[in-house]
């Protein structure tokens, strides 16, 4: 027997029917000797109606009562999984977030969490209740409702997990697993059966959907077991015990497996960049400071940074990339300072998109790097920009060459299903 926190998204719960067979899933697990929590989303579309109605009411509104209103959707959808256990004969009953507690702090619409109080939960699981609670969803040392940002019922899962010790957490979603890229774009992407925790966070922060940022960060900390898994199946499908999706786990758990000897684990391609370039910057110290700072103070997160060579007038050009929905912000942060950072003209690109190449098998293997750059010169893609880590290589490149770029990388480094290297 298994403690197993489950989680649905957005498409899952859209509507009574597909309820219904998150139902129907839940219940098979139950049956099969598990002490099960579950934690559901709003349905798909929801919560976007309710921020237009928060926005409507009042342009300017108070995020603690936005909060009150977008928390209000997964509420909805916890109370009918609910009852729909309870017709199935189970017995099943909502935890929302003030009756767990769910302690965040009081950053309301980006709340993170401090603290569950499980012991409740944990003797409800244990007397053969299922938990449905709302993702989501939180509250405030004062007392009132917050909401921990978009995708947050990923990470309300994942706290969910560790505040009862649970043996797994499973996140149903509309992909049966992590692919070694989108599969949509690249027809024989596989399908991988381990990722690690680092691996799955450079994934998700390059432009993987699969997971919240934040909620893989989470994992990682506490330690628990993530496994991806589609809920759109038959309903005489198998347990998820049965179910080949993707798990996240520790590098040491992956230790000693076939995936140890894979060098790139994935292909990440995220559209949501644009490009800065400000020209003839005074070449002296504080002059990059005085750019950066202001963008920092306005939470806007800088990515790929280069600074060329200065030129014999003491004049450099910097070039840097932001979140595409933060462009309009940094061009008017940095014309307002225009004259106190002395640059003499800033460009924009906003269609580019970052590639990211993402393995744990970098640290131990040379040229991973110089094969990315080799295959993309190979088909005429020209680089932009290029940013690393310690597993990870990204570059920045024209918009419109994306899906050639994902295609001949996942070649390139034998991803392709059917590949002797798979």
């Amino acid at each position: 027997m298994a403690r197993i926190v489950m989680k649905f998204g957005g498409t899952s719960m859209a509507g009574t029917e597909r309820i219904r067979r998150v139902a129907n899933i839940v219940r098979k697990q139950q049956a099969a000797g598990h002490e099960v929590a579950v934690v559901v989303s709003a349905m798909a579309g929801e919560t976007d109606r309710l921020v237009n109605f928060a926005r409507e009411a009042n342009a300017l509104y108070d995020p603690a009562e936005y909060d009150v209103v977008v928390a209000s959707g997964e509420q909805v959808t916890s109370g009918l999984l609910a009852l729909t256990l309870q017709a199935m004969g189970c017995k099943a009953r909502s935890w929302l977030g003030w009756q767990l507690p769910v302690r965040t702090n009081d950053a309301h619409a980006s709340a993170r969490i401090e603290q569950i109080d499980a012991d409740a939960l944990v003797a409800s699981m244990q007397a053969g209740e299922i938990a449905v609670i709302p993702g989501f969803q939180g509250i405030a040392p004062e007392g009132r409702v917050t909401t921990l940002g978009r995708g947050g019922s990923d990470t309300s899962a994942v706290a969910v997990a560790a505040a009862v010790k649970a043996d797994r957490c499973d996140i149903y979603t509309d992909v049966d697993g992590v692919y070694t890229t989108d599969p949509r774009i690249v027809a024989r992407a596989r399908k991988l059966p381990m990722v690690t925790y680092e691996e799955m966070l450079e994934l998700a922060s390059v432009g993987s959907k699969v997971l919240q940022t934040r909620s893989v960060s989470l994992a990682m900390k506490e330690g628990v077991r993530v496994q991806v898994l589609s809920s759109f199946i038959d309903d005489d499908a198998p347990s998820a015990d049965e179910l080949p999706g993707t798990m996240i786990v520790s590098d040491e758990e992956l230790e000693g497996s076939d995936m140890e000897s894979q060098l790139i684990t994935g292909i990440a391609a995220d559209k949501n960049e644009a490009k800065v370039t400000i020209t003839r910057v005074p070449d002296r110290p504080g002059a990059v400071a005085a750019i950066f700072a202001p963008l920092a103070a306005a939470n806007i997160n800088v990515d790929m940074i280069i600074q060329n060579i200065a030129k014999d007038k003491g004049e450099t050009d910097v070039t840097f990339t932001v979140p595409a929905a933060d462009l309009v912000r940094t061009q008017a942060l940095l014309d307002e300072r225009k004259e106190a950072i002395g640059f003499f003209r800033l460009i924009a690109d906003s269609r580019v998109a970052k590639i990211s190449v993402v393995g744990v098998g970098m640290r131990s293997h040379a040229g991973i790097a110089s094969t990315m750059f080799r295959a993309l010169a190979d088909r005429g893609i020209n680089i932009q920009a290029i940013s690393t880590s310690e597993i990870k290589v990204s570059v920045l490149i024209d918009e419109d060459e994306t899906e050639l770029a994902v295609r001949v990388l996942h070649t390139a480094y034998g991803l392709d299903a059917g590949d002797e290297a798979a």
